[in-house]
């Protein structure tokens, strides 16, 4: 690929995440599920589960979006809206919330939720910037920078909590295992319908994001799994998730979280095994793969993201690899010093060239970022940079999101410099 050829998001396949965040757009109605039961398509889709008594409303949606809920799920149902779950704490999935909150209606979170959002608010600055270099291209219709008001919650919970509406009787358990430590999935009993919202992800049946890009706490393997056994548990015959249709049939469904609970599992056994066994963290990333029989998809994390999440989840940041980690002086602190050993920008240039004409692309970025610390405009370097950012990016398949809007936005902007 070349400077002169830029990215065309319309004639390459995009990742299934930058797909399933634009069904909503446009003019739709409510998309019925099952009897009673609405879906309204959004960034992360919200839900509407009817009942003589009175509604119930499954997330907000983000805050561009409560007016097409609320349009949407009208011409549906006449009930009033009587309780709002949130199955997590995402903005997403809570945005909404002033918009279509309305007197008597309670709000139910898991107890974890106000910390969470709390952790939203106060760094979403700090997350903006990083969303916008990750989702700029595939949610335009959103000011990042926008904080609507905070839910108020009426009702909370540490394990589960029950009620009946309407005669449907209602049961929440705590999954903390999700992207969120406030992780619930809103379960019908009767029906043996279980909403998960993002327990899995925005892909059901692929690998889970224990660290996602754009920043976020890491999330506990083991609650992951423990949260998995017990959606098993329940044994639904149909499970709505926060994006995407629904996935039908308890046998297929029971398949599919076994495959995915025990991919998890294998990634976490063989990184503690190696850790126990003194392999260090770079090996492991780079070993540690999954089996044919556990071999899902990773369009939203990563096998490789997570055994490092795994690895810092027990031990944190400090490897046991150098004196420095514990300090405040970073190996680009050395860089100029380099340079001038080396006898100017000239032979690392060489090494970063010929990494990359043997297609060792990382070792390549290495060397031409030491060029560019120091003079950030030198056409060769970024032309190192650039080639090594396509390489890595043809390599991907575009399978995960995360990762090739990455290298896309790395793209353009090298390219921009070289312009």
């Amino acid at each position: 690929m070349s400077a002169e050829n830029p990215i065309s998001p319309d004639s390459q396949e995009q990742p299934l995440n930058a797909l399933i965040v634009r069904e909503g757009e446009g003019v739709q109605d409510a998309v019925p599920l099952a009897d009673g039961i609405f879906a309204s398509k959004g960034i992360s889709n919200s839900y509407l589960v009817t009942t003589p008594a009175g509604d119930l409303l499954i997330n907000t949606g983000m805050y561009n979006e409560a007016d097409q809920i609320r349009t949407r799920f009208a011409a549906v149902s006449a009930n009033p809206v009587r309780v709002i779950v949130f199955t997590q704490g995402h903005p997403d999935h809570v945005g909404g919330w002033s918009q279509l909150d309305a007197p008597g209606i309670e709000t139910i979170a898991q107890a974890n939720h106000p910390d969470v959002r709390e952790y939203f608010h106060r760094l979403q600055p700090f997350f903006a910037r990083r969303s916008r270099r990750l989702w700029n291209r595939d949610i335009t219709r959103v000011d990042p920078t926008y904080q609507p008001p905070e839910p108020v919650l009426t009702t909370t919970f540490l394990d589960s909590h029950t009620f009946t509406l309407g005669g449907r009787r209602i049961e929440l358990y705590s999954t903390p295992g999700g992207e969120t430590t406030d992780s619930l999935v809103v379960w019908l009993p009767d029906e043996r319908i279980l909403f998960t919202g993002n327990l899995f992800g925005p892909l059901f049946g692929h690998i889970p994001n224990l660290y996602t890009v754009r920043g976020d706490k890491i999330r506990s393997a083991i609650a992951y799994l423990h949260s998995v056994d017990r959606v098993i548990g329940l044994a639904p015959d149909l499970l709505i998730t926060g994006h995407g249709e629904p996935i039908r049939g308890a046998e297929n469904i029971r398949t599919r979280l076994t495959q995915m609970r025990d991919a998890t599992q294998y990634v976490r056994d063989r990184t503690i095994g190696g850790m126990n066994a003194g392999v260090d963290l770079w090996t492991l990333m780079g070993q540690i793969t999954l089996p044919p029989e556990l071999a899902i998809p990773q369009g939203h994390g990563k096998v490789p993201w997570i055994v490092r999440a795994i690895w810092e989840e027990h031990t944190g940041w400090f490897r046991y690899e150098s004196t420095t980690e514990l300090y405040d002086v970073p190996p680009s602190a050395i860089y100029e010093e380099l340079i001038e050993l080396a006898g100017g920008t000239a032979p690392l240039i060489d090494r970063a060239e010929t990494h990359l004409a043997a297609g060792r692309a990382l070792e390549a970025l290495h060397f031409a970022e030491i060029v560019l610390s120091q003079t950030p405009k030198d056409p060769v370097a970024l032309r190192v940079q650039l080639e090594a950012h396509e390489l890595l990016l043809a390599r991907s398949g575009r399978e995960n999101f995360s990762e090739v809007r990455w290298l896309e936005a790395e793209i353009r902007d090298i390219r921009e410099a070289l312009s």
